[in-house]
């Protein structure tokens, strides 16, 4: 039996149009799991980067995200995580970018097997799986023992190459013909294993690593679709 190619995507920017880690983070936050202080520190963060204050503006806003949500995370009972993880599903399930959406449709159907690679929460990596039809996904999972949190979490966000090698042995998956596709640095280490990588709205440092790696370049904006 021949092995099956396949194909790889973030999610969060490169799939979904924001991304769903801060929107659960922002989620919690709001319904009061969140010290009031720690999410107006992520708003003004937050800000801070849509204004374009300073070069470094979104990795600022991500790190005192996290900060905060690793902070608070063994003082929220998992049923009520799991309560916000459902309502930002349904909220972002759709809103979707139509390249790569459209590009995972044509690739099923073509018979790849299709992957998530994914820092944001294994739970919604799951249901966002299902929903698409995607074969396999992995994501960040947060360590319960005695039913809470322990804050403890291992995320694929530090090593994506490691998380796409177990999907590739698990499904005896073919590289040839492979795509990977990404949008931040985080996604270089897969997107280096496959023959088709994809840097897809990238950052400043995926883009200038894909311009001397010779990858493809390719921007959704608004309506409109082009590669650089």
């Amino acid at each position: 039996m021949a092995e099956q190619r396949f194909a790889v995507f973030d999610i969060d920017g490169t799939f979904i149009r924001w991304q769903l880690f801060h929107a659960i983070v922002h989620d919690l936050g709001k319904n009061g799991y969140l010290p009031a202080s720690s999410h107006e520190k992520i708003r003004a963060a937050r800000f801070a980067w849509k204004n374009r204050l300073q070069p470094e503006g979104f990795a600022d806003y991500e790190k005192v995200l996290v900060e905060a949500y690793l902070s608070a995370l063994t003082h929220i009972n998992p049923s009520d995580y799991r309560l916000i993880v459902d309502e930002v599903f349904e909220e972002y399930k759709d809103q979707t970018f139509t390249y790569t959406r459209d590009l995972a449709r044509t690739l099923k159907n073509k018979g790849y097997l299709l992957f998530a690679v994914s820092g944001s929460q294994q739970e919604i990596v799951d249901r966002l799986v299902q929903y698409y039809g995607f074969d396999a996904g992995i994501g960040a999972v947060l360590e319960v023992q005695d039913g809470v949190f322990t804050g403890n979490v291992t995320t694929p966000v530090f090593d994506k190459r490691a998380a796409l090698e177990r999907l590739v042995d698990q499904f005896h998956a073919d590289q040839k013909g492979s795509y990977a596709v990404g949008d931040s640095p985080s996604d270089i280490s897969m997107l280096k294993m496959v023959e088709n990588p994809i840097a897809f709205n990238p950052d400043q440092k995926l883009y200038n690593e894909a311009k001397k790696q010779g990858w493809k370049i390719v921007v959704e904006r608004k309506n409109v679709v082009y590669e650089l």
